[in-house]
């Protein structure tokens, strides 16, 4: 074991750990109990704690930072994940913005892509309760910013809870871009059920909806029910989703576009 090893405590090995777990996917005990020179039974006890604060999830041998039915990835996870896929549905999706427009972003990876492009647009109002959304857009002076307050949540790094969805309950917007873990049938997931309880208050305010979504989230499977895809104006998926799918998505008289990668 080198000298840098063993002179981790907890807290940074922890975190060294979160990271790399998000940088990887998924990660066994025992590799992770050899990268950091501790024990195996360390590392569970960093596992539990890190699934604890709701970071991480242990899988079979090891912790994962994938999504499963009831667990929704960290934010950092997402970010890294299927970029290519997000930019040109973002890129698709910037297309139905017109200046003087009023949009609402939630606090999804895809909505961040998209918000990354709004700057052209001017002059626009912006609503989000997603905070790295916040932050970007910040500086725009193009832009009218309206940030929807509520419960911080760092694992979204989003507002959240009761004071969101009234916040959002008082407006009414031209446009409104959700997406979602899960796409089923006829139907859009989610884990959680307080982002359920937000993006469904989104959805009431707007004139149109529009789900973006990559591939990834076809046919995976998550523990609330969100809405009908019929509720969406249209669905913006990207050039990798099966043939089957889109035949699925004509037969139910689903309106989407295709993003080209």
């Amino acid at each position: 074991m080198s000298q840098n090893k063993n002179q981790r405590g907890p807290l940074q090995r922890r975190r060294e750990i979160s990271d790399h777990v998000l940088t990887e996917g998924s990660v066994s005990a025992s590799d992770l109990a050899e990268r950091f020179g501790v024990s195996v039974m360390t590392i569970y006890r960093d596992i539990d704690e890190l699934e604890r604060e709701g970071i991480l999830r242990k899988s079979r041998g090891g912790v994962t930072a994938q999504p499963s039915g009831v667990f929704e990835s960290n934010v950092a996870y997402r970010k890294k994940s299927m970029r290519s896929e997000k930019e040109a549905i973002a890129a698709k999706a910037v297309t139905l913005i017109e200046p003087g427009m009023s949009v609402l972003i939630d606090d999804s990876t895809t909505g961040l892509e998209l918000a990354r492009l709004l700057p052209r647009i001017e002059p626009l109002t912006v609503v989000t309760n997603f905070l790295e959304v916040l932050n970007l857009l910040a500086d725009e002076r193009g832009l009218h910013l309206m940030a929807l307050g509520g419960d911080y949540d760092r694992l979204h790094d989003s507002f959240l809870g009761v004071p969101c969805v009234e916040a959002i309950e008082a407006l009414r917007v031209d446009l409104c871009f959700v997406s979602t873990s899960s796409v089923h049938g006829d139907f859009a997931f989610h884990q959680e059920q307080r982002i359920v309880a937000v993006k469904r208050a989104m959805l009431k305010a707007a004139a149109r909806n529009i789900l973006m979504i990559d591939h990834s989230k076809l046919n995976r499977t998550a523990l609330h029910r969100l809405a009908p895809l019929s509720t969406f104006d249209l669905v913006l998926i990207d050039d990798r989703t099966p043939p089957d799918v889109l035949r699925s998505l004509d037969e139910s008289g689903v309106r989407y576009e295709v993003a080209p990668t």
